[in-house]
Parts: C-alpha cells; sequence; structure tokens
C-alpha cells in the first residue's frame, strides 16, 4: 500500500512541476505541455524512488527520507526540464 501512495503522490508532484515549468520559463517549451508532464512525472517517480529506498539504506532516519521524498523529486523533475530546455536551445 505504500508504494500505491508514493507512486500517486509522485504523480502529482510531477504534474505540479510540469504545469509550474510554463510561467517560469514564460511558457517556452520545446518539448509541449504533454511533454513537460511526461519527463516530470518519470523525473518525480525515479526520484521519490530512489529517495524512499536509498536514504535509509545509507543509516539516514525515517524523517530524513521523509524530507527527501518531499523535496528531490520536485526539484528533481523542475532540474530536468531546465536541463531539457537548456539542450533544445
Amino acid at each position: 500500500m505504500e508504494i500505491v501512495i508514493l507512486v500517486a503522490a509522485m504523480i502529482v508532484v510531477g504534474l505540479i512541476a510540469g504545469w509550474l515549468a510554463g510561467p517560469i520559463w514564460k511558457n517556452k517549451r520545446p518539448i509541449g505541455v504533454r511533454g513537460d508532464y511526461i519527463a516530470a512525472i518519470i523525473t518525480a517517480i525515479a526520484v521519490g524512488f530512489m529517495d524512499w529506498y536509498l536514504i535509509p539504506q545509507m543509516g539516514f532516519s525515517d524523517s530524513m527520507r521523509n524530507m527527501g521524498v518531499a523535496m528531490e523529486p520536485f526539484l528533481g523533475a523542475l532540474l530536468v526540464l531546465w536541463i531539457i530546455r537548456a539542450a533544445k536551445k
């Protein structure tokens, strides 16, 4: 059940990051709106899973894991969208 909640939360985070990419970069969407959403969702899910499973393996506490899962997928998705825009120039 934890996995389903984690994936659902990361999809929401990816959707928010994909939507926020438009106002941040003034609607410059080289891969389109759908592409921004897809890239942000995939990145958020990947980073969320890495945080969920790797942070405890490195010896950090559960509160550190929760903080990482709350912040890093969003920032990672925005970073990937920025890299896509920089590469398309």
